[in-house]
């Protein structure tokens, strides 16, 4: 629950501290004296959108609006769970939660919890989990349609059923994610199939190799060279093997050595020994020249069919802007391609399969949703027609409509569309609550659903702002009831201008407008002040009697103070 609430340099808020207890807290005082200031202060304390036109000018704080709001939690386990996947250091067991909310007059914000710097939708977040404030006009709350479904949910205890649905959802629309590219992707390919065979069929026909553009370079070369290499090699071989050549007089001089070797005593055995290999070495040099004659000795027609193909070669890769040695590759991704799109038909229809499974998993899951969506709406009906006699809407009518929608409008949420409808006068058709009631009746209306939700909604804190308004005598009273039932199980806070509302209160803030004289001049501020037991007399007498309070206005106060507590 809400503990205290600082606010400094707001519209007409100089300095304000207050601090709260439990069970029904009003604030009363004239109108105009700033008692919706108070709720607007709280409202961006808890993350709403800030408008720097509340910046109070010309303070000593230097023209920079400061809110602080602290929390008592009930359930900690929900709010340190968030602040830790938040990463926001999370309080000791016992220690409030503490929301804050700079602004200055040039537009600037900053949001804290618990003095860590957190974006205001952060501060938003966790702010909603903690109090609600719903005014009698209010866009938001249980006045927006938006919300209805998530009130029912929680009303149901069914919100373990609404996250199963969404989880189904999420799988629905990534199998049909999935199935929608595997498409697209082979309509892609398709749309180029024929050209994928075509150049396939040229490609494996030509057999590219990885490294041939080298190896026919080295050919094409040897035969361009072919009547040059063999000259060298022919006159190589005349000077080894001719008549004076060297294998001529390498054996002579061998020859010679020989004779005389065996008288040298030994002196010539290793020169013999290396002239030996070296005979034996230049027969193999002649041997491989022999050979490599040959080899030179290539037909015209094969260099023909070599440039061919090396030509060949070079055209395939200039066609698909790839070097040579990718040909290979990029023969063997146009075989995946093809092999892909013979494959398709196979990949749509397990694609489909399991899309059809995701969407009929949701739509059970749904169904089930919608069942107990329908039961809870019927026992959230009785619950609430049943509040209407205690605030004198005995004509009235709720009625909870839960329709299935269609498959296109299918969401995260579930098929149905959730939307509260009331009537006020018999015999007229339902409509939405905030079309069909007038303002006083609206006000009870809400206050019904609040009686009916408060246990769902989790937060501790409810605000109302005039919910009394337009109405007086036993429907005041009959709405001061429900408010004092509520406050028994979460903190309610009532900005209210009925002595009956005020007389209920477990707490009382009296609001004031005064002047305050300096030497810098006049300044008119709010001043907010818990009133006594003989001043809480006197602030009622004054909401009964008007501007004058007389004794019988006091008499009067006493005893409806006294009967409400009796």
């Amino acid at each position: 629950m809400l503990t205290s609430l600082s606010i400094t340099n707001i519209v007409l808020i100089d300095q304000v501290d207050l601090e709260f207890t439990k069970g029904l807290c009003v604030l009363t005082g004239e109108t105009g004296a700033g008692k919706s200031i108070l709720l607007d202060a709280l409202s961006l304390a808890i993350g709403e959108r800030a408008d720097t036109s509340v910046v109070r000018g010309g303070s000593t704080s230097g023209n920079k609006s400061t809110i602080y709001a602290a929390f008592e939690l009930s359930d900690y386990e929900t709010i340190h769970t968030w602040m830790m996947n938040n990463e926001i250091e999370v309080p000791r067991d016992g220690e409030p939660v503490i929301l804050r909310r700079t602004l200055t007059a040039d537009g600037r914000s900053r949001a804290f919890i618990n003095d860590q710097p957190v974006s205001a939708g952060a501060l938003r977040a966790i702010g909603g989990t903690l109090v609600e404030i719903e005014g009698q006009f209010a866009s938001h709350g249980l006045l927006n349609p938006g919300n209805h479904r998530s009130a029912l949910d929680a009303f149901g205890k069914l919100n373990a059923q609404a996250e199963n649905v969404e989880k189904g959802w999420v799988r629905y629309k990534k199998a049909k994610k999935q199935l929608r590219n595997k498409r697209d992707e082979i309509e892609r390919i398709a749309a180029e199939g024929d050209y994928l065979r075509h150049v396939y069929t040229e490609l494996t026909q030509m057999d590219p190799q990885k490294g041939e553009e080298e190896s026919l370079l080295r050919s094409r070369s040897l035969m361009m060279n072919a009547e040059k290499i063999a000259d060298a090699i022919k006159q190589t071989l005349d000077m080894l093997t001719g008549s004076e050549g060297f294998q001529h007089q390498f054996s002579r001089s061998l020859r010679s050595l020989e004779r005389v070797e065996e008288i040298s005593g030994g002196l010539l055995k290793k020169a013999l020994e290396a002239l030996d290999r070296s005979a034996n070495e230049a027969a193999i040099t002649v041997d491989l020249l022999l050979e490599a004659l040959q080899a030179t000795n290539t037909e015209p027609e094969k260099l023909e069919q070599l440039d061919e193909r090396l030509f060949g070669l070079r055209a395939a890769a200039r066609k698909h802007n790839v070097d040579v040695d990718s040909l290979a590759r990029l023969c063997h991704e146009f075989a995946k391609k093809i092999g892909y799109l013979d494959d398709a038909d196979r990949d749509i229809s397990r694609l489909e399969e399991e899309q059809e499974r995701a969407k009929k998993a949701y739509s059970d899951l749904s169904l089930e949703l919608h069942a107990a969506r329908m039961a809870a709406a019927k026992e959230l009906d009785r619950t609430i027609n049943a509040e209407f006699p205690y605030l004198r809407l005995e004509s009235a009518l709720f009625c909870t409509r839960v329709t299935m929608l269609g498959e296109s409008e299918w969401s995260q949420n579930g098929i149905d569309r959730v939307v509260f409808e009331a009537t006020t006068n018999p015999g007229h058709p339902a409509g939405p609550i905030n079309r069909v009631a007038s303002g006083g009746e609206l006000a009870r209306l809400l206050l019904a659903l609040k009686v009916a939700l408060f246990n769902a909604n989790g937060v501790t804190t409810l605000v109302f702002d005039e919910v009394d308004a337009g109405v007086g005598g036993a429907t005041a009273a009959a709405i001061a009831e429900r408010l004092a039932t509520l406050s028994e199980g979460v903190q309610v806070l009532v900005v209210t201008h009925s002595p009956q509302v005020a007389a209920r209160a477990t707490q009382h803030f009296h609001v004031t407008k005064s002047v305050k004289t300096s030497k810098s001049g006049s300044d008119t501020v709010t001043v907010v002040s818990q009133l006594s037991p003989n001043e809480r007399r006197e602030e009622i007498a004054r909401m009964l009697a008007g501007a004058k309070v007389t004794d019988e206005a006091r008499a009067a106060a006493d005893k409806l103070i006294t009967e409400i507590n009796n």
